[in-house]
């Protein structure tokens, strides 16, 4: 019987490559959502809450469908799964750019763009990463992956800026539509041997036994805990930063400038986080790059506003920005192995996504209440101690198990 594990697996240089630049489309295309929320609410006179519910549904849609997507991708391999996301991330922001109502603007932008980033992103990727690189080399080869996603934020977001400013918000999301199809292209570099042969999969474990172990085991818990607090602050400053600035009188450009440092030195952050994802105890790391967030916006919200104290404060949350995706789903991989790698890394991602949810919409929905958003920021400082302590408890062998599971 062939199985996946007899066949060639692809050039590591490929995956890289491939994997990196369609994380680069996606997530770059996604973090600069934020840049919209002004041009869209004033042309369409809606408030600020409709727009960060449509997002904030986004990313709850993106948690939701990302189980399931994992579930898929497990099963049939990412190649499809990366084909129908990019049609769907097409369609999505092309039904944003024509949405003439916020309920239409939810169903697109939130509904249909969460479903495709949940086929086009991290649990998909890392799903081909982890069954085609060597575990010696995974958490570094994951680091890279999240550093592309990071260049794609450098990069993407003064794009967007630009093409807001040239051609309006609604073309520019047109044009995004067609670089949303370049994935599909991109997914040819990632069909795996096993898979497009079409052979059964030998497996140790069936899903349900996979999701049993899992839901028991309390560090995968912990993890979850963690993830959610993670989504919770980047969501917030990522969608609201660049109206906290405007709230301040400055310049649209600081706000462009400052997203961009983000992507900037996330860059170096996540592929310092893979790196050291090999040598030390992931949980460590995890411990404290959630514990300096919290210092850094301490000292944001205590220092006099201004751009520059903007982008010191975007380039050290930059550096710590996306660190937390490869050592948490290198640390899933460590501990459960990577047959069904995609799904449970998709459930932690759910609870990602239930922290993005609140952290931007709760981001409008104070703002809109209180007329500011320090609410927002004391609760994202409480999660990120928070989330320093659950994440030390986590333990990082191998589960074991019975040599007697079978599918």
């Amino acid at each position: 019987m062939t199985t996946k594990t007899s066949t060639a697996p692809l050039s590591m240089v490929q995956i890289l490559l491939c994997g990196g630049a369609i994380v680069t489309l996606s997530m770059g295309i996604r973090h600069g959502f934020g840049l919209w929320l002004l041009p869209i609410t004033q042309s369409m006179g809606w408030t600020r809450e409709s727009f960060s519910l449509a997002i904030a549904v986004q990313n709850l849609s993106w948690g939701v469908l990302g189980i399931f997507v994992g579930m898929l991708a497990d099963r049939i391999g990412a190649f499809k799964v990366l084909i129908g996301g990019s049609i769907l991330y097409a369609l999505g922001l092309a039904g944003m750019a024509l949405s003439p109502t916020p309920l239409w603007f939810l169903a697109t932008a939130g509904v249909l763009i969460g479903a495709a980033q949940a086929g086009t992103t991290y649990a998909v990727i890392y799903g081909v990463l982890g069954r085609q690189i060597p575990v010696a080399r995974r958490s570094w080869a994951m680091g890279v992956t999240a550093a592309a996603g990071s260049f794609g934020q450098f990069f993407m977001v003064p794009v967007e800026g630009s093409l807001i400013a040239s051609v309006n918000w609604s073309n520019a999301l047109l044009i995004l539509a067609v670089f949303a199809l370049l994935i599909a292209a991109l997914a040819f570099g990632l069909r795996e041997p096993g898979f497009a042969s079409g052979a059964p999969v030998k497996r140790e474990q069936t899903v349900g036994q996979a999701l049993k172990e899992a839901w028991s085991y309390p560090s995968f818990l912990l993890l979850m805990a963690g993830y959610f607090v993670c989504g919770f602050q980047v969501m917030f400053i990522g969608v609201h930063m660049p109206s906290y600035l405007k709230d301040f009188g400055m310049a649209p450009q600081v706000a462009s400038t400052s997203l961009a440092l983000v992507g900037l030195f996330n860059i170096f952050g996540t592929y310092l986080a893979g790196n050291l994802g090999q040598k030390m105890p992931k949980r460590y790391l995890l411990s404290g790059i959630y514990s300096l967030r919290s210092v850094a916006t301490i000292c944001f919200l205590l220092a006099p506003l201004s751009p520059w104290s903007v982008y010191i404060f975007c380039a050290a949350m930059g550096f710590l920005w996306l660190s937390t995706v490869p050592l948490t789903n290198a640390t899933i991989a460590q501990i459960f192995g990577v047959q069904h790698l995609s799904m449970l890394g998709g459930f932690v991602f759910f609870s990602h996504q239930i922290g993005s949810f609140l952290g931007v919409w709760l981001g409008g929905y104070l703002y809109d209440i209180n007329g500011n958003y320090d609410m927002v920021w004391y609760l994202s400082i409480a999660l990120g101690i928070f989330a320093a302590l659950v994440n030390l408890p986590v333990r990082e062998t191998a589960i074991p198990r019975q040599p007697t599971m079978t599918a």
